[in-house]
């Protein structure tokens, strides 16, 4: 009924037709790992960056879930020629 543009406030989270949510709250692990694979094979290895608002869940809580998830799914070690080949 409010499609993407939803401009209730965000006080009145329980209305909206979406929320903002944590990592790992929104997208399961497996697609994190989706996403950190899709990163790599395109050439980005780099820095991810969190960005908090979701109103559900704590500053600290939040952003500890979204540390919990993504130190579990990064690669961390640089990719390996393919010496089995």
């Amino acid at each position: 009924m409010n499609g993407v543009i939803d401009t209730k406030s965000y006080r009145r989270m329980a209305e909206r037709s979406w929320l903002f949510r944590s990592v790992g709250w929104g997208h399961d692990e497996l697609e994190w790992k989706r996403i950190v694979s899709a990163l790599r094979l395109a050439g980005y290895d780099h820095v991810m960056s969190i960005e908090h608002e979701d109103a559900l869940a704590s500053v600290d809580e939040g952003l500890q879930a979204a540390v919990d998830l993504l130190s579990r799914v990064i690669l961390t070690e640089p990719p390996v020629q393919a010496w089995w080949t």
